[in-house]
């Protein structure tokens, strides 16, 4: 797999029953199948709980929301100790350009999960936004925020 713009990790591959290989999610505790767009994701866990301090107990990934009748599925979504969520993190494979389009796909998730902070990232490539609700207005921040920022 590819070289990402994220510190490296440690992690258990292994080829699975059809052949493919698999990575462990250390959030879900389960073998998934290794996409490039996984191994981003894994890598930007890793970050989350490693480097950012997120529990990982608080992190949800691949979890469905509905929005207007669809039924949609974020890739990361963290939870402040109030359970409220906090930042919604949408991931790409490294090959994927990141464009308005996938910006409009995460502010959608937002219109039900009406988190604070959104994060795209394609393993090479990270943006975040802060969101004020209020203002109805957003703004990039420099860096992916940390726990101790977003759980205020």
């Amino acid at each position: 797999m590819e070289k990402l713009n994220l510190p490296d990790i440690t992690t258990r591959i292994r080829e699975g029953t059809s052949g493919k290989h698999e990575i462990f999610d250390e959030i879900r505790k389960k073998f998934v199948r290794l996409t490039p767009e996984e191994w981003v994701r894994q890598h930007f866990l890793h970050y989350m709980t490693g480097h950012l301090g997120f529990p990982a107990s608080l992190i949800v990934v691949e979890a469905a929301i509905k929005y207007n009748q669809l039924v949609k599925r974020f890739d990361i979504l963290a939870y402040r100790a109030d359970g409220k969520p906090c930042m919604v993190v949408e991931c790409k494979a490294p090959a994927v350009e990141i464009t308005q389009a996938v910006f409009d796909q995460v502010a959608m998730y937002n219109m039900t999960l009406l988190v604070d902070y959104m994060v795209v990232t394609n393993g090479l490539t990270h943006y975040a936004c802060r969101i004020d609700h209020e203002k109805r207005t957003y703004a990039f921040i420099q860096e992916t925020p940390t726990y101790d920022l977003v759980k205020l």
